[in-house]
């Protein structure tokens, strides 16, 4: 279930940053490209936080594996402190975007200063996924688990390789509950912004907090 809690903090923060900082997918990377490029073409003005969440996003995933590989020399399991990290991260993305941030002043900088954190704990969590959760279905790129899954339902109804059907009956399996996750974060995140506006990050926030208490627990019992 992880990947599914997962999944919910990606859409839920996905939705209210693009509401809330003019615009800005702090898990969408591929949707701040297209942004760029098309504000580029139009000679539109583009958000500073916009221009730097693609080369931020990078950064983050490569640092990110430098510290799993040093959790991994020193003997420890990745999954914990990456959690904590994403939290964290989110944690500050919350208290910078609720206390300095204006919806109609998006290239203010505590805005471009929240935002990338967001971004940044976006990172952390794909890269925690492909990295520390092996074999576990993307928590932010619906277009990779929608297609997965289809392509594993047509091989369990249409496949005439059993094991091969078995295999993708698995992977499906997996695959739904993020997709789920990620709707139904992506329309509470709204609903939340509609309501209250930035203080809405608390719900991805929190539910961040949780992955990680929830792993937390089995190693305390």
């Amino acid at each position: 279930m992880l990947p599914a809690l997962l999944s919910v903090v990606a859409g839920s923060a996905d939705v209210i940053s693009f509401l809330g900082l003019g615009g800005l997918f702090v898990a969408h990377i591929t949707g701040n490209l297209v942004i760029l490029a098309a504000h580029v073409v139009v000679h539109a003005p583009v958000g500073l936080a916009s221009v730097l969440s693609v080369p931020e996003f990078i950064v983050v995933l490569a640092l990110s594996r430098v510290l799993v590989a040093r959790l991994e020399d020193a003997g420890h399991t990745s999954l914990r402190p990456m959690l904590a990290l994403q939290a964290v991260l989110l944690i500050g993305f919350l208290v910078i975007a609720v206390a300095a941030v204006s919806p109609a002043h998006p290239n203010a900088a505590a805005a471009i200063v929240a935002g990338l954190l967001g971004v940044s704990a976006m990172a952390v969590q794909n890269a925690l996924v492909q990295i520390s959760i092996r074999g576990a279905p993307s928590t932010a790129v619906m277009t990779t688990d929608i297609t997965r899954f289809v392509m594993d339902a047509g091989e369990v109804l249409l496949g005439r390789d059993p094991a091969a059907a078995a295999e993708a009956r698995h992977r499906a399996a997996h695959t739904w509950p993020a997709i789920v996750g990620f709707a139904a974060g992506a329309a509470v995140g709204a609903a939340l912004y509609g309501a209250i506006g930035l203080p809405s990050l608390a719900l991805p926030t929190g539910l961040a907090l949780a992955s990680f208490i929830c792993e937390r627990w089995p190693a305390h019992r």
